[in-house]
């Protein structure tokens, strides 16, 4: 059908990984008036780090604490320390290694580092690359594109373009580090054509997973305000599901897809899956391509 994150980790580490997720004080360029300010239009003021525990707790305060509850819950013995809210290459250098280091704690075996295609530099991958040398961790990145159309990413306020994406993996890739892409597959722009393009490219580009979103609308947000006026409309459910299932269809068979929705809590937003719970939209996605013998790659030429 499709190949799953959980799979790909049980074969990598030979069990069951969980992440940790880390907070750390961190922003991005189009919120701090380097390229624009006020972020994405989709954006809530914490970034993407919902799920993760106050920043002013430190980097170790942190992973213990989550580390001990999963742990317990579910007899974890591996881990990925997950750096997962705003742009983590972009603060100073000396902060972002002591954050690196301070991540490698016993049972962690690899550290995920979230950020911008347009804040990728040298001196960050070779100190990650040594690092995980030398503590043996493996090192990957979550880079956010969201959209391959260059016009929607100017629309929702990304700050950068397709062209600083693919220059970005090409730089990581050098290191052979394990790459992410977020794909956020119902933008109100973007057309079924932009998704298959989206899975070529990715494609192409031998991405190592993918990280499918589908668009919520945060409270307090100018996509909020955006959605309230009217200025454009969400996609069905349906369409949503199509478009998922395309994708998937261009996208090589190779290729890991980490998540097919995105995960939010309600209190949170403004519009989220529909009213529907992520689990059960997943599970008509999965139904119809078993049910219609459809698989990852199948229309893949790459």
């Amino acid at each position: 059908m499709y190949k799953k994150y959980s799979d790909y980790l049980k074969e990598k580490y030979g069990e069951k990984v969980y992440k940790l997720p880390i907070n750390i004080d961190a922003t991005c360029p189009n919120r701090d008036g380097k390229i624009s300010e006020g972020g994405c239009i989709f954006c809530a003021e914490e970034g993407a780090g919902h799920e993760a525990s106050c920043n002013t707790i430190s980097v170790k305060d942190q992973m213990e604490s989550i580390k001990g509850k999963i742990s317990k819950r579910y007899g974890a013995k591996k881990f990925i320390a997950y750096f997962q809210n705003y742009s983590n290459t972009y603060i100073e250098f000396e902060k972002f290694k002591k954050y690196m280091e301070d991540a490698c704690i016993e049972d962690v075996v690899e550290i995920s580092i979230s950020t911008r295609p347009d804040c990728i530099e040298k001196k960050y991958l070779d100190f990650v690359y040594e690092l995980g040398k030398e503590k043996e961790v493996e090192i990957s990145f979550e880079l956010g594109l969201q959209s391959v159309n260059d016009k929607t990413l100017e629309k929702i306020n990304r700050g950068h373009t397709l062209s600083q994406f693919v220059e970005a993996v090409n730089m990581i890739k050098k290191y052979k580090f394990d790459i992410t892409t977020h794909l956020i597959l119902n933008l109100p722009w973007d057309s079924m054509e932009d998704i298959v393009d989206a899975a070529k490219i990715m494609s192409k580009l031998n991405i190592t997973c993918v990280k499918l979103h589908s668009l919520y609308i945060v409270k307090g947000t100018e996509m909020a305000r955006m959605y309230a006026n009217g200025d454009f409309e969400m996609i069905s459910k349906d369409e949503y599901v199509n478009r998922v299932i395309t994708f998937l269809k261009y996208l090589n068979k190779k290729i890991v897809v980490q998540r097919l929705l995105s995960r939010v809590p309600e209190e949170r937003s403004e519009f989220s899956n529909w009213g529907m719970s992520w689990w059960k939209i997943k599970e008509e996605i999965e139904e119809i391509m078993e049910k219609e013998n459809i698989n990852q790659g199948d229309k893949c030429t790459i």
